[in-house]
Order: C-alpha cells, then sequence, then structure tokens
C-alpha cells in the first residue's frame, strides 16, 4: 500500500478521517488565494506557517482542509488528513456526487500561491513561473495512489466542468473543473515530471515519456499499481525476465528477481544487485509513463 502519510511533508493530523467512496482516483489542486492583487498592485505572499495554522489548528480552518498544504516557493509540504481520507476542500451539494469522496483517493493540495503575489522583491503572476520546488516529490507520491497523469476536463488554463468525466475517469481535475463548485483556481500548474526527476515546459503541454522513481520504500510495501505492470513489460523487453506468467500490477518475488537481473546488467553486483530498484537504475530502465 502506497503511504497515508506523504514522506518528507509534515503531518499535522486534524483527525475526523472518514472514508472515500471508491472509483478512478483523483487528484484536485488548488491555489490558497487569500489576497486579490493585480499587475498593478501586487501583494506580498501570506506566510506559510499562517496557512498551516489556518487549516491545522483554527476551526474555519479545518472545515476547509485539504490533504496538502504546499509551498512552490520552499517545496515545504504540511499533511492535514491521510490520502484514503475525505479532504474538505471542495463545495459539495447534497444530492449530487459527493466531490470530496468521489474516488478511490481525492487527494487535494492547496499551493500557497495567489496570482501577481510577491516574494523577495519578485512578483509571480502565475503558478508555473514560481520555482515550483518540491512538485516532482508531490507528484510522484500523488500518482503512487493510482492518479493517472491525465486532465479529464482538461488543464487549468482551459477546463469544463464535465460531470461525466468526474464520474468515470482518474487523473487531476483543476478546482474549477470539478462538478458542484464554482471557483476559479489554480488557473495554471505544472507539467507532470518527465524522467529524472525534472518538469516539462512550463506551458505544461508536453506528454511525459517516462515513471519518474516512486522511490525505494515504495516497493517494499508490496504495491499494487500499473507502475509494476509498466515496469515489468520494460525487464521483459529488455532480457531480464524471471516470470513463469508475464509481469502484473502486484509487486511479487519474480518482479524483484527480474529487476536483480537488470541490476546486474548494468553491472551492479553484491547488494546494489539485490533486485529493489534505485533512483538511477530506474531512471535507465526508462519505465513508460502510465
Amino acid at each position: 500500500m502506497p503511504d497515508l502519510w506523504m514522506p518528507g511533508a509534515t503531518r499535522l493530523d486534524i483527525g475526523d478521517h472518514q472514508p472515500t467512496d471508491g472509483g478512478p482516483a483523483k487528484a484536485v489542486p488548488h491555489i490558497t488565494w487569500d489576497r486579490n492583487a493585480t499587475a498593478a498592485k501586487p501583494l506580498a505572499l501570506v506566510s506559510y506557517e499562517t496557512l498551516v495554522a489556518y487549516f491545522g489548528k483554527n476551526a474555519a480552518g479545518r472545515a476547509v482542509a485539504p490533504h496538502i498544504l504546499w509551498d512552490p516557493f520552499t517545496g515545504r509540504r504540511t499533511q492535514f488528513v491521510p490520502a484514503n481520507c475525505r479532504s474538505k476542500s471542495l463545495a459539495d451539494q447534497a444530492g449530487g456526487t459527493r466531490t470530496n469522496r468521489a474516488g478511490s483517493v481525492v487527494i487535494q493540495v492547496e499551493a500557497l500561491y495567489f496570482p501577481y503575489c510577491k516574494v523577495e522583491g519578485k512578483v509571480y503572476p502565475r503558478l508555473i513561473d514560481t520555482p515550483c520546488k518540491g512538485w516532482a516529490e508531490l507528484h510522484a507520491w500523488i500518482k503512487s495512489w493510482g492518479v493517472a497523469d491525465a486532465w479529464p476536463n482538461g488543464r487549468p488554463e482551459n477546463c469544463t466542468r464535465n460531470e461525466k468525466n468526474w464520474e468515470t475517469k482518474s487523473g487531476w481535475f483543476p478546482h474549477a473543473a470539478v462538478p458542484e463548485n464554482n471557483h476559479d483556481d489554480p488557473l495554471s500548474w505544472p507539467a507532470f515530471p518527465v524522467g529524472g526527476g525534472t518538469t516539462a515546459p512550463a506551458t505544461g503541454t508536453a506528454t511525459p515519456q517516462y515513471e519518474p522513481f516512486p522511490g525505494a520504500a515504495w516497493f517494499r510495501k508490496n504495491p499494487k499499481s500499473p507502475i509494476v505492470t509498466a515496469m515489468g513489460k520494460r525487464l521483459v523487453a529488455v532480457g531480464c525476465s524471471a516470470y513463469e506468467d508475464g509481469p502484473g500490477p502486484q509487486w511479487t518475488e519474480a518482479d524483484r528477481k527480474s529487476y536483480a537481473k537488470w541490476q546486474r546488467k548494468l553491472g551492479y553486483t553484491g547488494v546494489a544487485a539485490d533486485g529493489w530498484p534505485g533512483a538511477k537504475s530506474w531512471a535507465a530502465l526508462k519505465v513508460p509513463n502510465v
């Protein structure tokens, strides 16, 4: 099972853990948008500590808290509820789709940002103009929960609120693309990372080629994910198969033995060829994006 709490994030558990309803795995990006600045009148960014206290310790903030608060300027992250529980950042009208629960996970991320915020004297018109520090790690963790690298209702710059897509497809749904909601954020969002942990150009139009490394600890939890299948198919393709029935989504000893063959093919020996994936051997394998 993937990590309920994101590795490297500060944990500030606000309780009130309630399950999701099941269905396609989703992620919902937001921006905090706590000030209305303009190009003519930029305003200083509200501090990370202020937002952490609001979502984590203030009753009104806890009532709308996301899973993760992400600071794209420093890479800091604070998590308020575990990944497999609903959070409360979306409006949810009675009788319709239960927006905060409509998936196996509905992981909601609030980026600490508003348009034309000013940080250390520099003005940032769009979120994708920020350094986006920590995005690759955040993306990898969310992807480990089965969230597809797709925008079923369109990227934030041009999206719709198609309810059928919301109900039937996995992927990233901007707050502006979620049924029953009327917010316009996040307005932009960084592109999905490509191989090697880098990101595509700021326009966000490039399609990622390879799966980013999910992390060594992820494999030791016997994950079940399309990523494992894609990895197995690559191992077969490069002549490193130890499978009897072919690769599948559940990590098994056959996957580990196959990966050990790959490590030996790269020249690794001893404990460096024990079959547990590492970042360098994973990048060399070039697992196709799923």
